[in-house]
């Protein structure tokens, strides 16, 4: 029987919650689910177990049937061999959906566990029962406060959502792009996906209206076929990054061993993700940082680009690591130097493009908008601007607002992109607590900012590459 959308949908939009085999002292689910806007049950049936569940103000019953109402979603944590007997009491509850972090099925090779992971396709498959899983952490939903962990935000708003078969790597991707002032729509791990797979999934999110871009972490499909299509035809509507994990020999073998998948060539996936016009990357670190690009930069049309640095010795770095990401650093026009000569100090600095200018902004906000006002004027520059960004030196409170209200003019003026580098090695970073609280001021601000030159050249490299080829299709 095909997978009811209706219930995939009340499944990952959940008003009613039960979670089955939460065990003290941490009850890590229901703990989880502290915030959720709906309503929350348990089903436990060790007794030694529920006067803590009780304790938390959380109805415990012996059984899904006994829980009064609909429910939703159902979180199932109980030992493997347990897992049919409460997939049962669901079908027959007429549940939205289950998320099952018990693992311990076919990735294990093990008779019992393949034979288990056998039973619960048959069971799930004949019932139309969406099932998360198993051997994942499930759903995550930032506006329902429904978690898969402490660390995630609830309230209003999503700038991309998040598939992953490694649950790690889920949560890992959704703080990182939290991190990074990105507000994460939704989160699905997906596990061994014995029953929705990549595509499924995939396909719900692409047409999801509360989800602008998508990023995943894959090991490997159940139908590469399907998923080619599905990918073709999600990137024509919004934005993909995928994450491809077991590149290597050994880390095929690994994939196998985690979730199951069987991993196909490195060189079919990433030919596939060229042809699709997804965002290929190949490291959780990439995989934020195209995030936080893709989020925070304004869409560039071309790729002659501006650099600001702060030594000499930092431009030439910079305009190295970007010219090796595709990009142009064009010399400007006679009338623009012209313009720089009237208050540039060249005396250990340049105004050429890239810029040395330490010793012409310094703390100071008004020769910084001097020189975002020129670059806007500039035709030439079609690719935004990239600044290496002190954390040191603001001598009043208000200097960081105004440098960044300048900013934020110069992108809202010319449409391009600005975004902001902040070595994590260097004269210019000042103190680890300054430098993070100077960080967390520009991220709250809604810049992309990397810690170094070389990931954001690469991660703008790729948002440009991205809308280029929509903008050829």
């Amino acid at each position: 029987m095909p997978i009811d959308q209706e219930r995939l949908h009340r499944a990952l939009n959940p008003r009613t919650l039960a979670v089955v085999g939460d065990k003290g002292p941490q009850y890590q689910w229901l703990t989880n689910q502290k915030d959720f806007t709906g309503e929350l049950y348990s089903v436990q049936l060790d007794e030694n177990e529920i006067p803590g569940i009780e304790e938390k103000g959380i109805a415990n019953y012996k059984s899904l049937k006994d829980i009064p109402g609909d429910i939703d979603l159902v979180i199932c944590a109980v030992p493997r061999q347990v897992t049919p007997y409460v997939v049962a009491d669901a079908i027959e509850k007429g549940v939205g959906g289950i998320s099952m972090f018990t693992s311990g099925f076919a990735e294990t090779k093990e008779p019992q566990g393949i034979e288990l992971q056998e039973k619960l396709v048959q069971m799930c498959t004949d019932a139309g029962m969406p099932l998360v899983g198993p051997n994942c952490m499930g759903v995550y939903n930032r506006h329902l406060a429904v978690k898969f962990g402490g660390g995630l935000e609830h309230g209003d708003g999503g700038d991309i959502s998040v598939i992953s078969q490694s649950g790690t790597h889920g949560i890992g991707m959704t703080n990182g792009a939290q991190g990074a002032g990105v507000k994460v729509r939704r989160t699905i791990s997906i596990g061994n996906s014995i029953i929705l797979n990549e595509s499924d999934y995939l396909e719900y999110l692409m047409n999801d209206p509360e989800t602008p871009a998508i990023a995943m972490y894959l090991e490997g499909t159940k139908d590469g076929r399907r998923f080619f299509n599905t990918l073709r035809e999600a990137t024509k509507k919004k934005p993909v990054i995928v994450w491809k994990g077991g590149r290597s020999t050994a880390g095929a073998r690994a994939v196998n061993s985690h979730t199951g998948s069987l991993a196909s060539s490195q060189a079919i996936w990433d030919a596939m993700l060229k042809q699709t016009g997804a965002i290929a990357v190949a490291s959780i670190e990439e995989a934020v940082d195209a995030i936080a690009g893709l989020v925070h930069a304004k869409q560039p049309t071309g790729r002659n680009i501006a650099l600001i640095a702060m030594t000499g010795g930092q431009s030439v770095a910079i305009t190295d690591q970007f010219e090796s990401y595709g990009f142009n650093v064009p010399e400007l026009s006679d009338a623009s130097y012209a313009r720089f000569a009237e208050f540039f100090t060249i005396i250990g600095g340049s105004y050429r493009n890239p810029f040395d200018a330490a010793s012409t902004i310094r703390s100071e906000a008004e020769n910084l908008q001097k020189i975002l006002e020129i670059l806007a004027d500039e035709p030439i520059i079609d690719g935004g601007v990239a600044l290496e960004f002190r954390s040191r030196g603001f001598e009043k409170p208000g200097d960081l607002e105004e440098i960044l209200d300048l900013l934020d003019d110069y992108r809202n003026k010319t449409n391009q992109p600005v975004i902001l580098l902040m070595p994590t090695h260097g004269v210019m970073t000042g103190d680890t607590e300054e430098a993070a609280q100077v960080k967390d001021r520009v991220v709250e601000r809604g810049f992309a900012v990397y810690p170094s030159f070389e990931r954001g050249a690469q991660a703008l490299g790729r948002i440009v590459d991205y809308h280029t080829a929509r903008a050829e299709a």
